[in-house]
């Protein structure tokens, strides 16, 4: 289970270092917005546990950030809006944080920022000099880089989300996803991320690939 006391106070603390200490409405009632959203009954795979990893492993990536604090509330509102069967959901996030951070007192460009970092995870493909974006991204695929068992229990919880696709496509659809994650020349982009998370990650899903191609059509 998620220590919601303990996400309250991260919110919180990102909040006041990305706008002026002190200053602006309460961070609580923002924090109890999006932890309502992120414990919706669609969730399997993209729940507390999930923004809970990426905050955690944004703390281990901070160095390489220049704005932590706004990679932080990036992750917040990354999957804020989640519906499995909807495609704008990075979108409709990226304009929730535009709304929420504009009103909680978090100036112009850093609230823009937030948004342009939330829009970057459709793709997880920053720019070279994009450190803030590499950092976010890097935090959200670092579940690629899990162990057997939490690896195992990530892919169980996406399907999960995906049960109302048919085994077959579900399968043709996570086999494209899997292969074009592996044809990219890096999935993490920090220097940590590509010497500790790299091969784990590649291990991971050439094993789930393989897996998917060796369970064959479902019979008809």
């Amino acid at each position: 289970m998620a220590d919601l006391d303990a996400l309250r106070a991260r919110w919180t603390h990102a909040l006041e270092g990305a706008r002026t200490p002190d200053e602006g409405p309460d961070p609580i009632p923002y924090a109890e917005n999006l932890l309502a959203r992120w414990q919706e009954p669609q969730r399997h795979y993209h729940t507390l546990t999930h923004l809970t990893s990426v905050l955690d492993h944004i703390d281990v990536l901070e160095k390489h950030a220049g704005d932590p604090d706004v990679v932080r509330l990036a992750a917040w509102f990354h999957d804020a809006v989640y519906l499995p069967d909807r495609s704008e959901n990075e979108e409709r996030s990226a304009r929730l944080a535009e709304r929420a951070l504009a009103e909680a007192g978090v100036p112009e460009a850093r609230t823009a920022e937030v948004a342009r970092l939330v829009r970057l995870t459709v793709t997880h493909a920053p720019a070279d000099d994009d450190h803030d974006g590499q950092v976010l991204c890097d935090a959200d695929l670092a579940i690629l880089a899990a162990p057997p068992s939490a690896y195992a229990a990530y892919t169980a919880a996406v399907r999960e989300e995906y049960h109302f696709v048919p085994n077959d496509a579900f399968k043709e659809g996570r086999s494209a996803i899997l292969r074009q994650l592996l044809d990219l020349p890096r999935l993490f982009r920090t220097p940590h991320g590509a010497a500790e998370w790299e091969a784990t990650a590649r291990y991971n899903l050439t094993a789930e690939l393989e897996l998917l191609a060796s369970a064959g059509p479902t019979p008809g």
